[in-house]
């Protein structure tokens, strides 16, 4: 057996020609779609991306290292405020902002990191649904960062580029989208993939056969706080307005909801999976506007989902 030959056929992004033939397509696709839809799935379109970005980096944590987050609103309210606040008060640029905004909350993610090489399940789970509450609560008591009121993003302004509506957002997104894919997909694929993949399946195996646990359980809290900071920086300009309450443990569970549906493991999954939920997310938001159901599930919820509903 080539050994060589095997690993260079396995990390290559592109298996055979027709994978490259429908991965040209779906670009083909991605570059016409803001002409032939309604502005309102652009917007669904730029909604989706930013949950697709956010579940990839996920499920780098949790599909291939093993552990567990519900923490991850924390970290996309540190991209979305850091995005804005070094822009507005700072005056950095936004492609400089951007990356440094989720740096800051790759480094969070480092130190929320430290836990998970003593604590496992759920008490891992309580550990970082404590750090997504802080995060929130201290946002929202600090004037500098607007407070509960929140805080409008500036201008966005890429050279001369002037990104005004939805379809200039979609391009950025959808470029910003693919580029992390891509980036995840070979990450998985190198050294540092296969020592969380290592982790995931026998940690104690894993350090017996030299992995440096503390280094990559960091590492992979790192990476995923890195991606839903780049998501979240993202967000703040497609709702145009960020405050505190945004960032919920709901939020934490959309995110981890996502992963779990697409597949543990799989980023072809993470992808599915925000597509999926992303979609019903939003159609949920607005329930009566879906066709022959929606004046029914919005009765159903307030009949037994609802205070009044449960008491009778």
């Amino acid at each position: 057996m080539d050994m060589k030959r095997d690993y260079y056929e396995d990390v290559k992004l592109f298996t055979s020609g027709v994978v490259v033939f429908w991965f040209m397509a779906l670009l083909a696709l991605l570059a016409v779609y803001p002409f032939v839809v309604k502005n309102y799935y652009v917007y669904v379109a730029n909604y989706i991306a930013i949950n697709i970005i956010v579940v990839i980096g996920l499920n780098i944590l949790v599909g291939y290292t093993g552990q567990i987050s519900l923490g991850h609103a924390g970290f996309f309210a540190i991209g979305a405020y850091g995005t804005v606040i070094l822009m507005t008060k700072l005056g950095l640029p936004f492609l400089i902002a951007l990356p440094l905004a989720a740096l800051i909350a790759a480094i969070f993610g480092f130190l929320l990191g430290l836990p998970a090489l003593r604590l496992e399940g759920p008490y891992l789970s309580i550990a970082t649904l404590g750090f997504g509450i802080t995060i929130t609560r201290v946002i929202g008591k600090i004037e500098y960062f607007g407070g509960r009121q929140g805080i409008h993003t500036p201008e966005l302004v890429i050279g001369s580029w002037h990104l005004k509506t939805d379809r200039d957002f979609y391009y950025l997104l959808m470029v910003i989208t693919v580029l992390l894919a891509v980036a995840a997909r070979n990450l998985i694929k190198t050294k540092v993939g296969r020592a969380f993949v290592a982790i995931r399946d026998a940690d104690i195996a894993a350090e017996t056969m030299g992995v440096n646990l503390v280094f990559y359980k960091t590492l992979s809290f790192a990476v995923s706080a890195f991606y839903t900071g780049i998501a979240g920086g993202l967000y703040a300009f497609v709702l145009r307005f960020i405050e505190p309450e945004l960032f919920s443990l709901f939020m934490s569970i959309m995110f981890l909801a996502m992963v779990v549906v697409g597949g543990l493991g799989s980023i072809m999954g993470s992808i599915a999976g925000a597509c999926l939920l992303g979609w019903l997310d939003l159609q949920l938001r607005n329930i009566l506007s879906l066709p022959y159901i929606g004046a029914w599930l919005e009765s159903l919820s307030k009949s037994y989902f609802s205070i009044t509903g449960v008491s009778n």
